[in-house]
């Protein structure tokens, strides 16, 4: 090889060796959003679209101007603090923890200094999140559904679709560390709706059997399914024993609908979105602190109709109107 063809194939190579580490470089300064939920994927793709639709909105695309790092508890709630201690040893930028009241609690707990943009039914002054709502000061940030409405709203829409539902039972989560606080705000629900309710608990397949046992015994009117991880992890189990067990049951998103359930009404879609855009909004520059805790607008209701039918009940005219979404 003469010296000149060696000089130039050396220079080659250089460029060749020189350029995954310009990437790297390039990659390394992208910022990191850490995202952390305590289901599995599969139900939650399209609200972690929305997310990523709102981080897009406000200027920041995955993979071109932020990189997310998922983590998912898949309904074990007690993973959650390792999967928090893993992204701060990876220096995220945010932590972002929409549906997930417990993930954004245990971010608080192990660090001050990184931001929390997070997303829930449950109340974040109550819980020691934020100190208000208008200015939440720290760390800690996001969108605040309005929980106990919702109950309100499934309690009504369960006596509008049946009638003679004079109780109802509702299904909680006794493995979650908000679980005393949940079950009061459903009790408060349903004292100012004038509903008579009976607490449910299950943490694992088997308690999930055994709490409709526990219903087939009682014969409520109707049922409600909450918001949560595990139970969306579940929700065929969860759609299978409701249906053998003929018992009319509400769920929080169009996921179990379209698995056989009866009726939703919730998603926190627009509140991951939302969770998106001020996760963006803090990338450029802003402090969590300084961000008033929001409200989610959009709430759906879906109605199966077929499960309907096979359940006896005949869906008012009134919540066929008014639904977003009807399966026949």
């Amino acid at each position: 090889m003469s010296e000149m063809r060696r000089r130039e194939f050396i220079t080659l190579l250089s460029g060749v060796v020189a350029w995954p580490l310009v990437a790297r470089g390039q990659q390394a300064a992208m910022p990191v959003v850490g995202l952390i939920n305590a289901g599995v994927p599969e139900p939650a793709a399209y609200r972690v679209a929305a997310f990523r639709q709102g981080l897009s909105e406000a200027g920041y695309v995955e993979g071109k101007s932020v990189a997310i790092e998922y983590r998912w508890a898949e309904g074990r709630y007690n993973l959650i603090p390792e999967l928090v201690a893993d992204l701060l040893r990876r220096r995220v930028a945010i932590i972002a923890t929409p549906d997930s009241t417990d993930a954004a609690l245990a971010a608080k707990a192990a660090t001050s200094a990184v931001p929390i943009v997070f997303a829930d039914g449950e109340d974040p002054v109550k819980l020691g999140l934020v100190a208000s709502l208008d200015r939440p000061g720290g760390n800690v940030t996001g969108v605040a559904a309005p929980a106990t409405e919702l109950d309100k709203k499934r309690m009504r829409l369960l006596r509008e679709l049946v009638p003679t539902a004079t109780s109802i039972g509702v299904l909680l989560n006794s493995s979650r560390p908000t679980f005393d606080a949940r079950s009061k705000d459903i009790q408060e629900a349903a004292r100012t709706v004038r509903q008579e309710v009976r607490i449910l608990q299950a943490s694992s397949e088997h308690e999930i059997g055994f709490a409709f046992a526990v219903a087939a015994a009682w014969r409520p009117g109707a049922l409600i399914v909450p918001p949560d991880a595990f139970f969306n992890s579940r929700r065929e189990q969860l759609v299978a024993l409701a249906q053998s067990h003929a018992i009319p049951t509400i769920y929080d998103n169009r996921a179990f609908v379209a698995a056989g359930g009866l009726m939703s009404y919730g998603s926190f879609a627009d509140g991951y979105r939302e969770t998106g855009i001020y996760a963006g909004r803090i990338l450029r520059g802003e402090k969590p602190a300084d961000l008033p805790m929001t409200q989610p607008t959009k709430f759906e209701l879906v109605i199966n109709r077929k499960t309907a039918k096979a359940l006896g009940i005949e869906v008012p005219q009134t919540l066929l109107a008014t639904a977003d979404e009807v399966m026949e």
